[in-house]
């Protein structure tokens, strides 16, 4: 059985960069024994950019 956790980053309007360092954010879950399932890109805003980024997580429950 798995356990999953949703983590969402801000996306910048201008730039289109995140706000956050999405790497530091993945190695911090990973210490805490999150593994990265999957990433998408919520909602769309104008001219088809993100406006965040969500990273999925899971965990193996014993």
């Amino acid at each position: 059985m798995y356990d999953y956790k949703f983590v969402d980053i801000q996306v910048s309007g201008f730039s289109g960069n995140p706000k956050e360092d999405y790497e530091e954010v993945i190695k911090k879950h990973a210490q805490e024994g999150w593994r990265l399932h999957t990433f998408q890109p919520l909602p769309f805003g104008a001219g088809g950019q993100a406006l965040k980024l969500q990273l999925i997580f899971e965990k193996i429950i014993k």
